[in-house]
């Protein structure tokens, strides 16, 4: 069995509508070492994130702590707008996030799916990087929800779930301090 410390990045510079790849702001960093600081004594193991700066800005203060760099893996990267437009792209993302994977269609099912596939690959104990859609996405195969948004999951905030070879179980829920969807 695999555990899974899910930690979604820190409060972002910028929001959908206003840049593809924002990276924190001062907020954010200070999210960032504090996360660092809470999972500092759990390794170092493998340190995993998001292509997205966002997410490696947050990964920077624990793999400096661990000495470990983290692997870059696009399969755990923020769902795919289907529009470039950033004004589109928000407006897409606010309908989304109030709708269901089904309701989204078979594209983005798919995504969802390489990127449960991409979780359940892992084989020990470790720490990904994502974005809130994302970790909502395997909170929602542990307990059966096809929302995209089951939970709150406050930027920095770790989520913890084990994969058994078969499917995901939530072992602790996220904690929320910010949950702006940016």
């Amino acid at each position: 069995m695999a555990r899974l410390h899910l930690v979604r990045h820190g409060r972002a510079a910028a929001g959908w509508e206003d840049d593809h790849d924002p990276g924190l702001d001062a907020l954010g960093r200070h999210q960032a070492e504090l996360a660092a600081a809470r999972l500092a004594p759990l390794g170092p193991l493998p340190l995993v994130c998001s292509p997205l700066r966002r997410t490696q800005e947050t990964a920077e203060p624990l793999a400096a702590l661990w000495a470990t760099p983290p692997t870059i893996d696009d399969r755990v990267a923020e769902i795919p707008s289907p529009t470039d437009d950033l004004a589109e792209r928000g407006a897409w993302l606010r309908g989304a996030l109030a709708g269901t994977w089904t309701d989204l269609g078979a594209d983005h099912v798919a995504w969802r799916e390489r990127l449960l596939g991409a979780l359940a690959g892992i084989e020990q104990e470790t720490v990904v990087v994502s974005h809130f859609v994302a970790i909502n996405a395997v909170i929602g195969a542990a307990t059966g929800d096809d929302r995209l948004v089951v939970m709150a999951v406050g930027n920095a905030s770790v989520t913890v779930v084990d994969h058994d070879g078969s499917a995901f179980h939530l072992v602790s829920a996220p904690d929320v301090e910010s949950t702006e969807v940016m």
